[in-house]
């Protein structure tokens, strides 16, 4: 009797055991289309949401790009209506519109790019020459940090001579000719990449150096690896800096003894109240200096593309 309840219990487990892993294997088997589903429907949504990111980074984007020539368009048009002269109470001889300086371009075209390519060799001649120099003082001055350190900064007292005084100095010095103010812009591009490019060389986290100190690296080796890379934001910042100033030196440094150059054409046109022509040379300078500018800017983001200045 015994023997026969016992077989009966044993039939009765095995019985539920396979209803059981039955039910089980049907349940995963609803379950996992189920998980499937989700989770495409998660990729979907991310996917969505990446796109949306995506579309609002480019709209933002083009904003950027499209304000600031609104702006300037509305300022352009704003100058043609004659509405700086009502301001400031200004006659069209003094302030000429935009469409007259548009006719004055294009009469004189031939005579204002002969002396926008003089005044752009002044501007490389001395940027070139003042940033290769302050570079090279900031490089010295990082291999002896205590004395090189006081040497920069006397260096950086350059900066604070007027160019307007420097100027005649220079034509003294050098003559009427072009070297004249490619001195003036060399003294005043000089100091600002000697100051830039040394900050960046000496400003270097203890740990890295001490790291490279610890594996017997030498000044050298720890120059070209740690400080140069490093170094490199900092050399561009000098190098915008300077382009930006260096127009403003070629133009002053013409102001005075000089026969060619937009600077010189630009004080002879205002002495013969030509102000449409002067007005053009202020542009051509304008854009010479702009399109130089994105010249390093463009230089920068090829050579060094990790940084974000």
């Amino acid at each position: 009797m015994n023997d026969h309840v016992w077989k009966h219990r044993n039939k009765e487990d095995r019985v539920t055991a396979a209803v059981s892993g039955g039910t089980s294997m049907s349940s995963s088997a609803m379950i996992t289309p189920t998980s499937a589903s989700t989770s495409r429907l998660q990729e979907q949504q991310g996917q969505a949401e990446e796109r949306r990111w995506t579309g609002r980074l480019r709209g933002r984007s083009m904003g950027l790009r499209v304000l600031p020539a609104l702006a300037g368009l509305l300022f352009l048009l704003l100058w043609q209506l004659r509405l700086f002269h009502y301001m400031f109470s200004l006659e069209i001889y003094q302030l000429p519109v935009p469409s007259s300086i548009a006719i004055s371009i294009k009469d004189n075209a031939e005579m204002l790019f002969r002396y926008a390519m003089y005044s752009g060799t002044e501007m490389l001649g001395g940027f070139l020459l003042g940033s290769s120099l302050g570079a090279l003082a900031a490089i010295v001055a990082c291999f002896f940090p205590t004395s090189g350190k006081a040497a920069v900064a006397v260096m950086s007292a350059l900066n604070a001579i007027p160019i307007v005084a420097l100027a005649p100095i220079m034509n003294n010095w050098f003559g009427d000719g072009i070297w004249s103010r490619i001195a003036v812009i060399t003294v005043i591009t000089m100091a600002a990449m000697a100051v830039s490019l040394f900050k960046g060389l000496t400003s270097i986290q203890p740990q890295y150096h001490e790291l490279l100190g610890g594996l017997a690296a030498s000044k050298l080796q720890i120059f070209i690896k740690l400080r140069l890379p490093h170094a490199l934001p900092a050399l561009f910042a000098g190098l915008k800096i300077n382009m930006s100033t260096s127009i403003i030196g070629a133009i002053v440094g013409e102001f005075f003894i000089a026969s060619q150059g937009l600077g010189y054409l630009l004080s002879d046109q205002i002495r013969l109240a030509n102000m449409p022509l002067a007005w053009s040379c202020i542009v051509i300078a304008a854009v010479l200096g702009i399109v130089l500018y994105e010249a390093v800017v463009l230089a920068e983001k090829r050579l060094i593309p990790w940084s974000r200045v």
